[in-house]
């Protein structure tokens, strides 16, 4: 791909272009990850180039980079960075990974580079080969999951979404939002409901920033308003993302999720999870093996670190997802296509065309 400029901001905070959104880039001279700063969106549009490895750990950690597929995309650039700073290729690899432990592209990505040997060229090159391969990726399950929504749902569509899993989460056009993006496209997106999506507000910062720089028709909603939505017949489909899914279709995704789909179960509305193949980790069997990032209590005691919300002596809990049960979901969407009413068997054989995504 190649490297975009620095973000140009518009009226109100809002970008210029859409060309202007991206996650991760690789820079040349001097070599460096660059990264558009999230932590920082909407209020100030902020690059960053990590020039070392212990830099692009700290901004994965912090999640000034986020979204499963951007992650991986980070690790297979880092690997390259670490390359060129003094790290072997499976060391880098292992320091990046350790960073996000739920999310499965971050390590798959990082290893997968890792594997191409030592050759900065390389390894290099097959960094940007899987950074093209994921946009286009995104651009195929954002045509899957519109048309399963034509298929399912009246359109134009009332579509509710979770957290951010466009252009910013994932490089390409989104996986969730991308899904959103393409009926709005189409012509058949009445309306895109965004969930705040508490402690971080990634919903209300990010994915909301992406809609207003597409002119989607959309709105932020507290996150326990959207019972209330549901319960009113006001949204015709959820569409989330995954940060890891298991061999038998247990999906782990952001915090929220998972009361989501227990609503949509509630109220008959098609549940989706939209992802690409390599977020489908056959070596996890089920949800209960899935590793749960517990991130730090601040993060829900402060908002986004300025305003007190409790009491100096409380304590607080920041599992930083939940997993939602096979049962729950009315079909996972990746670039190969639909698996619908997921279990072993189902994501078996969706994985068994080709196992070159994780060779």
């Amino acid at each position: 791909m190649t490297t975009p400029r620095e973000p140009g901001a518009g009226h109100d905070g809002a970008p210029d272009q859409t060309d202007d959104l991206f996650a991760v880039a690789w820079v040349d001279d001097p070599p460096a990850v660059r990264l558009l700063d999230q932590t920082r969106l909407p209020g100030e549009v902020h690059v960053i180039d990590c020039r070392d490895l212990a830099t692009l750990a700290e901004a994965i950690r912090s999640l000034r980079v986020r979204g499963a597929p951007a992650l991986g995309v980070a690790g297979a650039y880092g690997v390259v960075l670490g390359a060129l700073t003094g790290w072997s290729p499976g060391q880098a690899a292992a320091e990046l990974a350790a960073q996000r432990p739920t999310a499965v592209n971050l390590g798959w990505a990082a290893e997968r580079i890792a594997a191409r040997g030592n050759d900065p060229r390389e390894l290099l090159a097959a960094a940007r080969e899987l950074d093209e391969a994921n946009a286009v990726a995104c651009r195929a399950m954002g045509r899957h999951g519109a048309d399963l929504i034509g298929e399912l749902a009246a359109t134009p569509a009332r579509v509710l979404t979770h957290c951010n899993t466009g252009m910013l989460a994932c490089q390409g056009i989104g996986t969730a939002f991308g899904v959103a993006r393409t009926l709005h496209e189409d012509g058949r997106l009445s309306h895109l409901w965004v969930d705040e999506t508490r402690p971080l507000l990634q919903g209300a910062r990010l994915t909301a920033y992406e809609a207003a720089a597409l002119d989607m028709p959309h709105a932020v909603l507290a996150d326990a308003a959207a019972g209330s939505l549901l319960g009113r017949a006001h949204v015709d489909a959820i569409v989330v993302g995954s940060d890891r899914i298991a061999a038998n279709g247990d999906v782990a995704n952001k915090i929220g999720t998972y009361p989501l789909a227990v609503l949509a179960a509630r109220h008959g509305v098609p549940f989706l999870v939209v992802a690409p193949v390599s977020t489908i980790d056959p070596a996890t069997p089920d949800g209960a093996a899935i590793p749960i990032e517990e991130r730090a209590p601040d993060e829900v005691r402060r908002v986004l670190g300025q305003v007190d919300l409790t009491p100096a002596g409380s304590d607080a809990a920041n599992p930083a997802f939940d997993v939602t049960p096979a049962e729950l979901v009315t079909a996972i969407v990746t670039e190969r296509g639909v698996i619908r009413d997921p279990d072993t068997d189902a994501v078996a054989a969706h994985l068994a065309p080709s196992t070159a995504a994780r060779d």
